[in-house]
Formats: structure tokens, sequence, C-alpha cells
């Protein structure tokens, strides 16, 4: 029997993306189909979302939805059956981001916005599409969290919600006064619903009502049920027990093929590696870098304390002075783009750095680089060391979180036993992140075992195969527990 599932995400890939959130939603559904699982992804409809899908068909429509009228509407694109909740007065045309405006301030209606998804995610479960009816929903982060206590309280109150946390750190907390606008009833401002320090919590209330909650890798499951990494939600988390696990991401192994990959110079795999050394040229050309034997190393990243860029930026000068270059791809705080851009200036030649996202130079900085750089404070999972490890550049990131639980650090055991697949260090050191570039570049100076460790990252399995059958048995059993109640 198939299950159908209702995903709720606020970006999806390829249509809209800010991070990896996208690449997982638009990826994970369609490896849940080998699973017997059926998705249909709700998500805003975004301009640029309406722009890319095309033909659309109204499947429900709303007088007043969160002070609007708003449609929603079906199609299907690159295999992803899709609800697009059609809202030009929360959704339309603005300048800035989906979250946020020019300046990086938040959006002031993103609590009308996202519980607005919330909500109308409600009503499809309990049927308000006609001729399609939800066996659960999955939700995606804060701008989705507040599916579980709008299904709660309304007439799809049985239906079971998986809640994924890709980021504790975003938690959409909003002041108390717009609970009166949210619909729900009294009791749901409680410690026990989705009060949270005075306020409404749009996460709080996720994690207080979802029957099951994940997050994407199974060290950051651990992490966040500790005061040092669970953001003032470590005891509701360690109070919910089992529903708590980790499953680790994914990536798009289609998406991410280095022998198919359209946006490389010359594709290659694990047999054909020589032809790898085309796409390490055209990087160095794309960013000026001068001819040199020693290591390109790689930064592709939102430029953000979080993930480590200061300690990134103070140790240009390590590696420069090692032999190393440096290629920056990102976008974020002004005062690290700053940093980068004074290094390239200092070194042109040996560091290059582009700001902004470009998803086709992503592809060749992989394919083109030896090493990425992931000195994250804290990572939930990543999927910037997966893509490495598939494309032959070996991560140097901290042990912490997803980083931790995919990455084998090459110790001496692990390079004698020719498992090593990337340099671990302690999080939040800018000298353990430099002995770290230095254990790299000894190793790279020995091509044998660069070699070995580029292709064991290489033949591990980084796809959505055990990941999503993980998920379907999670869906499977929130169902048989709901039916036996």
């Amino acid at each position: 029997m198939p299950v159908r599932l209702l995903s709720v995400t606020p970006e999806l890939h390829p249509l809209i993306k800010t991070g990896g959130l996208a690449d997982v939603a638009g990826a994970l559904p369609l490896a849940l189909a080998e699973h017997g699982v059926e998705v249909r992804s709700l998500l805003p409809a975004f301009p640029q979302v309406l722009k890319a899908v095309g033909r659309t068909k109204t499947v429900h429509s709303y007088k007043a939805l969160f002070g609007g009228p708003a449609r929603l509407l079906a199609t299907k694109v690159n295999g992803l059956d899709l609800l697009l909740l059609d809202s030009p007065r929360l959704f339309g045309a603005r300048d800035g981001g989906p979250y946020t405006d020019l300046t990086g301030r938040d959006w002031p209606d993103n609590w009308q916005r996202f519980a607005a998804l919330s909500a109308v995610a409600a009503d499809v479960a309990a049927g308000a599409v006609a001729g399609w009816q939800a066996d659960l929903v999955h939700a995606h982060d804060w701008q989705a969290a507040m599916v579980a206590p709008y299904v709660r309280h309304g007439r799809a109150s049985t239906t079971p919600v998986v809640l994924t946390v890709h980021n504790l750190a975003f938690q959409g907390r909003f002041d108390p006064s717009i609970f009166l606008d949210l619909g729900l009833p009294a009791s749901a401002f409680s410690v026990e619903g989705v009060e949270y320090y005075g306020g409404v919590g749009f996460l709080k209330g996720g994690l207080q009502y979802a029957d099951a909650i994940t997050t994407v890798s199974p060290t950051y499951a651990d992490e966040i049920r500790t005061p040092d990494f669970g953001m003032g939600l470590d005891g509701l988390l360690r109070g919910r027990g089992d529903a708590v696990q980790g499953i680790v991401n994914g990536i798009d192994n289609v998406e991410w093929n280095p022998e198919t990959d359209r946006h490389l110079v010359a594709p290659f795999s694990v047999r054909s590696l020589a032809s790898r050394a085309a796409n390490r040229r055209a990087l160095e050309n794309r960013f000026g870098l001068k001819g040199s034997a020693g290591p390109i190393f790689a930064v592709i990243s939102r430029l953000t304390w979080q993930k480590g860029i200061d300690l990134i930026a103070d140790s240009i000068e390590h590696i420069v002075a090692h032999g190393g270059r440096l290629v920056v791809l990102g976008s974020g705080d002004s005062a690290f783009e700053g940093a980068l851009l004074a290094a390239a200036a200092r070194h042109p030649g040996l560091v290059g750095v582009v700001t902004g996202y470009d998803e086709p130079l992503a592809h060749l900085i992989q394919a083109g680089s030896d090493a990425i750089l992931i000195p994250s404070r804290f990572e939930p999972c990543g999927l910037t060391q997966l893509y490495g490890l598939r494309y032959g550049t070996i991560p140097i990131a901290a042990r912490t979180g997803g980083l931790a639980d995919t990455i084998i650090d090459a110790n001496d055991a692990a390079l004698a036993s020719a498992c090593a697949t990337g340099f671990l260090h302690p999080p939040a050191s800018g000298d353990a992140l430099k002995t770290a570039i230095s254990r790299a570049i000894a190793l790279f100076r020995t091509p044998r075992v660069w070699q070995t460790m580029r292709k064991q990252g290489m033949r591990a399995d980084h796809g959505w195969g055990r990941s999503s059958a993980r998920y379907a048995a999670l869906y499977r059993s929130l169902i048989n527990r709901s039916h036996a109640a």
C-alpha cells in the first residue's frame, strides 16, 4: 500500500534555494518514490517559483487568508508533484529574499506568511484538495513547524506529523500579540503549546506537537539535547525522548555526478581521475590563480560566524605561506566578505573570491579544487562535504554534527587501512584548523596516499538510498500507530 505524504517546505531546488534545505526538499521526494511513498510538496508561490513552473491548476481557493485572497495551485516539475500557495499579499514580488529585505532584516510579516503556509498544509491534510488525502505530513524547519499545532487543533487531528530540524538556530520567534491572529485555541498559548519565553515560538510549537522529530544527522540529534547546542530548546528535546532521532542527509546523485555534470569542463570518475585536471585548470583560470604544484583549498559557504569564516580568514596567511592557494564562493556578513576580498588583494594569483552564489561555479569548484574547508562551529548535517567527497575534493572540517558522521579522519589507523576520507579537527579553534590544513598539505605531497583518500571518498555512498528507507520506515510506523490508537 503506497504512503501519501504531504511535504511542507519554504524552498525547494530547482525552483527556489537559499541553502541546503532546498536541496533536501527537492531530492528526498524522488528517493522516497522507490519505497512506495508518494509525495506532494507544498511551498510558497514566490514569483521565481511561478515563473519556473509554467502551467498550473487551481485546486482550492481562499477569500481571506491572513488578510488577502489566495489560491492553491497544482503542477508537476522535474518529477516533483507540487502544491503552490499563491498569495500575492504574502509571497508576491518584494525587493529582497524569501525571508529578509535587502538589508538582511526579517520581513515584519514573516509570522503571517509562514503561519499561512502551515495553516494551508493543515487544510490539505484535512482533505482540502479534492481526490487526494495525505496519510501524514512532513514539515521542514520553523517556516513549516506550525503545521503540527494547526493539525492537532484542526479537522485532521489524528494525522501524524514529522518535523525535521535543519538548523535549530533559526526558530521563528515572535511577539505574543500575534497569537490571537493565528486562529489557534487559547489553550495553545501555554508551555505545552506554542508559548516560548512569553512570546510565540513557531519551531518550539512544532517540536511540542509533532509526533516525530528528526534532525539531519545522528550527531546533531545528540548535540541539540545539550545546553551547548540546544539554543534554549534542549530541555524540550530531551523531554521528547525517543521521538527525536537523526537521519543523515543524502545528495542528489543525478544532479551531482562528475561523470555527467554539464557544468564541468571535463567529466571524470574514480576510474578516470586524470580527466579531473582539466577542471582544475579551468578553476585556476576562473579565479585568476597562478600555476602551482601546491593544493587548491576551497570554500563554498554562507559567510557567517556559524560557518567559521573568521577562522578561515585567519588561516589564509598560513595557507599561502605553505604553498597553498584558496578560492572562495559565498556571501553573508559584510565584515567577512571584506576580510576575504582584502586577502585576495594582498595575494593576487593565490587567493580568489567571488561573492554571491553561482550554482555552475559551485560544481566547478568541487571538481577542480583539492580540499574544501568547513570549520563550522556547529553543522546539523552539511551537504558541501558530501559534494566534495563525490567529486574527489577532500573535506577539512570541524568534528561536529553531520560532518563528524560523514567524514573519516585521516588518522594513522584510517590511513593504514585505506579508509580515510578527510581531516577532522576540534570546532571553534583557529589553531586546530591550521593544524588540519598542515596535515592535508603534508599528505598532498604524497600523491599515492592523497589519491587513495580521494578514491575512497568518491566510492562511498552519498545518496539518499539508506536515509530515504529510514524515513519511509518512520512514516509507516507513525501511520500504523495512528491507526491503532
